[in-house]
């Protein structure tokens, strides 16, 4: 039972920083900032979230940009999950470049 409950709450962290992500890059042209997977801890202390950032050149300084704004984006998630969950998870942003892999393994099989 306790798996679905996280279960759960994954999905909806997932779903409202999506919308986060696409409210505040819509005004950065040719930018897209997924949210690709998000892991949250049993205790519901920490929330993992796995971004997925196109194009992959701008990986690194978007993620830095999110990690300052951190703060913000957790409490702004407050706003909007508060009624759902009692506590807001911290939350730690990884890049996920499972895309780049998968990338690389097609380039690999064409030589």
């Amino acid at each position: 039972m306790e798996g679905t409950r996280l279960n759960k709450i994954e999905r909806l962290l997932q779903k409202e920083l999506s919308e986060l992500f696409r409210r505040q890059t819509a005004m950065m042209r040719g930018t897209l900032v997924t949210v690709s997977r998000v892991r949250v801890s049993p205790d519901l202390g920490v929330a993992k979230v796995y971004l997925s950032i196109f194009p992959s050149e701008k990986g690194k300084e978007l993620i830095e940009s999110i990690e300052k704004n951190k703060k913000t984006l957790r409490y702004d998630l407050g706003q909007i999950v508060r009624m759902q969950l009692r506590r807001i998870p911290e939350l730690v942003f990884y890049p996920d470049d499972s895309l780049d892999y998968v990338e690389n393994i097609d380039k690999l099989l064409k030589k």
